[in-house]
């Protein structure tokens, strides 16, 4: 049985925080340095909801379909998780994995910044990949 809890509580961080990041512009008091954190803050998030999801994609197409020698690897295994109907892109997929590469080699901000533009999406995908295998709705 696939424990899903670290996948669902990183997933809902990350969405709390992207809403909390979102709604900083309406702080008009809100230092430019708060800004920025809240900033890194959402894209540590989604490193670590990201590392979390593909590793459980994994375990999934093991354990629950029973294809035997998943690669150990996020590419692969997002195309394996396409090609077995869990989500319905995976040109999206490997743009996150590339976000995700790109956000643990490259400080510069522009990175951070382009991680930050697919956070909707992002985090949209999350939860309908979470609902399917687990096949509860998101709450």
């Amino acid at each position: 049985m696939i424990d899903y809890d670290k996948y669902k509580k990183s997933l809902k961080h990350l969405e709390l925080q992207f809403e909390n990041y979102s709604r900083s512009g309406e702080r008009e008091n809100l230092p430019q340095l708060d800004r920025e954190a809240l900033a890194e803050s959402v894209v540590h998030r989604f490193e670590t909801c990201y590392d979390c999801l593909w590793k459980i994609l994994k375990r999934y197409l093991t354990e629950e379909l029973g294809i035997p020698d998943v690669p150990n690897s996020p590419k692969p295994i997002f195309r394996l998780g396409f090609e077995n109907k869990l989500f319905p892109s995976v040109e999206r997929w490997l743009g996150y994995a590339q976000a995700r590469v790109d956000t643990s080699h490259d400080y510069s901000g522009e990175k951070a910044e382009e991680c930050l533009r697919l956070m909707g999406d992002f985090i949209g995908d999350a939860v309908g990949l979470y609902q399917t295998m687990t096949g509860e709705t998101w709450k």
